[in-house]
């Protein structure tokens, strides 16, 4: 039986109706191309999933490869934009240029930014990868050198880099807070979606101190609130039940800011409450926000040392590199029970 082969640059012309030369100067970027010509070549390239040989390019830096591909699933969220600045305070000593895209937290959207940043000849690839999207397509990439690092989360089907906050640990030490400072009836924010990986280990760790402490876990005090409103909404019917919570833990930003707003919402400062990430104003509530704080900086700074590790000859087996977090106390988080 006749096995299938890899496109060629060849296959990409003739399917563009164009010369080999031709594909060779949009993928490179080192000639004129009329911009209609050169969106039909990238859809081409998608569409067959042309790869360059990055074996024939040689990866390394102080080639022709000067740039580093970065997706995030959100560029509103300042977390992934903190993350960045991380990247570049490595990367731009080294001459890399960054280039960033978005997934929007859709599988074939990010399969189609790794094709895009590939057909560029990226000297390696970093992403925070969609949940339960398969990574193996780049067994073949991952082979040939080309360095892959997964942000924030780690990827599904390839062994690769990973660099991740303490999450568990992280939650875990912000619940244990809460019930030191006397509370025992503890509501989770930010349990949506309930298979992603952060959420999921944060979610074990808010378990994990209330086993600590004997504490039973209750599923009418764990809500969704994967964005600011619903998780103001949330917070609103939490406080709204029978036996309501005294301090709530908040798994994200965005939760966390919903809190916020739920609680100013049900005129409520009372409610003890701890964020996981910081936000922005954080010290400027009333009271100021407690939080298990993340280190995106740091997290984006470890990332790009070790793909440049990488591309500078490291051949160890994949690891996973993780970065502490920090309980910051600031007055909400040390409300104590009525």
């Amino acid at each position: 039986m006749a096995v299938a082969r890899r496109p060629t640059l060849s296959d990409v012309a003739e399917q563009v109706g164009v010369s080999a030369k031709t594909v060779s100067r949009v993928l490179n970027g080192d000639g004129p191309v009329a911009a209609e010509t050169r969106e039909r070549v990238m859809e081409a390239v998608q569409r067959l999933g042309f790869r360059p040989n990055l074996m024939a390019r040689n990866i390394r830096l102080g080639g022709s490869d000067t740039a580093i591909g970065l997706i995030v699933p959100d560029m509103s969220n300042p977390f992934f934009a903190t993350v960045v600045s991380g990247i570049e305070s490595v990367t731009h000593g080294r001459g890399l240029t960054l280039l960033v895209g978005s997934s929007a937290q859709d599988a074939e959207r990010e399969r189609s930014l790794v094709g895009t940043f590939l057909a560029r000849r990226v000297s390696a690839l970093l992403m925070a990868p969609i949940v339960k999207a398969e990574h193996g397509y780049l067994k073949a990439e991952r082979s040939a050198g080309l360095p892959v690092v997964f942000l924030d989360r780690p990827g599904t089907g390839l062994a690769a880099d990973s660099v991740l906050s303490s999450n568990r640990r992280g939650a875990r030490e912000g619940t244990a807070h809460l019930i030191a400072h006397g509370h025992r009836r503890i509501g989770f924010i930010g349990n949506t979606p309930a298979h992603l990986y952060t959420r999921r280990m944060r979610l074990q760790g808010y378990r994990d101190a209330l086993t600590e402490a004997g504490l039973p876990y209750d599923r009418t005090l764990v809500a969704g609130g994967h964005d600011m409103q619903s998780a103001a909404a949330d917070t609103e019917r939490l406080l709204s039940l029978a036996d309501p919570p005294t301090a709530l833990f908040a798994a994200n930003n965005f939760a966390s800011m919903g809190a916020v707003l739920g609680l100013a919402r049900a005129g409520r400062k009372d409610v003890a409450l701890v964020g996981f990430d910081d936000i922005p104003l954080a010290e400027v509530l009333e009271p100021a926000l407690t939080v298990v704080a993340q280190d995106p900086a740091a997290m984006g700074a470890a990332a790009a040392t070790i793909a440049l590790a990488r591309l500078d000859g490291d051949r160890s087996r994949a690891r996973t590199t993780e970065i502490p977090t920090r309980l910051i106390p600031r007055g909400s988080g040390e409300l104590r029970p009525h």
